[in-house]
């Protein structure tokens, strides 16, 4: 007789050489290489459920997925269990440089990583002068924008919950609705940071905001425009999506319940 334990798995990745989070038919992504990693250590196949997907070449600081672990009622061999420092070292040391384990946490067999999260946060990185060392990581623009009219602009969109005009087509999501809890700019030296949060986002919606933000710093649209786009519920409105070497997943949060603190 078996039967299962579900562990949720914490990750973090430099993600410019996968094609994303999800699993892909003809291309290497991040899913793909824990799956494998996971599997030869386990010795059993083990199929792991992100939190969400992200775009190719957007990183993560933060990341949840969950796996379940099939286990014999009287176990005839030792298999190394996934909450143990060692083998989360094992793992470490099996995956590649750009992907490293934080945590893995035994929870409730019917926890979910995508759908009990309630909380995802982002970030978007801007700098403004060519520097070798955030090649890759955060994106070069040349003009300063108006960071106050950029965060007029945040504001209003944060009056709305239907964010059709900043989803990717075809996308088969039920609801296009959000509820954006923080969306603010902040300068840093050298550049700037987009802080984006809400319960949950649409594709590549984080990069179309950051681009139709970037227009209104540009002065090309007025921060009141904004409104008319996010009404006409139109991609083809918006902003032009940024690259993706400046996204990070930042954060996912879960209820209390789950008991997913943060790390200190």
């Amino acid at each position: 007789m078996n039967t299962f334990k579900r562990y949720f798995i914490e990750i973090a990745f430099n993600g410019t050489a996968y094609h994303g989070w999800q699993v892909q038919q003809n291309a290497v992504s991040v899913q793909e290489i824990l799956n494998k990693a996971l599997s030869v250590i386990l010795r059993q196949n083990i199929e792991t459920t992100g939190c969400g997907r992200t775009d190719t070449g957007v990183h993560a600081t933060q990341l949840f997925a969950h796996f379940d672990l099939q286990e014999e009622v009287q176990p005839t061999t030792h298999k190394p269990q996934p909450t143990t420092y060692n083998f989360q070292a094992s793992l470490n040391s099996l995956l590649p440089y750009e992907i490293a384990v934080r945590r893995i946490i035994e929870v409730a067999d019917n926890a979910h990583a995508r759908f009990d999260a309630v909380k995802r946060s982002y970030q978007y990185y801007i700098h403004f002068e060519k520097d070798p060392f955030r090649f890759g990581l955060s994106w070069l623009l040349r003009d300063k924008p108006d960071m106050e009219l950029m965060n007029k602009a945040a504001l209003i969109i944060m009056e709305y919950q239907d964010f059709s005009c900043f989803s990717k087509s075809n996308t088969q999501t039920f609801t296009n609705n959000c509820h954006i809890t923080k969306a603010e700019w902040q300068n840093v030296d050298g550049g700037m940071i987009f802080y984006i949060s809400a319960d949950r986002f649409l594709r590549n919606m984080v990069r179309a905001i950051v681009g139709t933000l970037i227009q209104v710093g540009r002065k090309e649209i007025s921060p009141e425009e904004v409104r008319k786009i996010i009404l006409s519920k139109n991609r083809s409105n918006a902003g032009a999506s940024v690259p993706a070497c400046g996204l990070y997943l930042t954060s996912v949060e879960y209820p209390s319940r789950l008991k997913i603190r943060k790390m200190e």
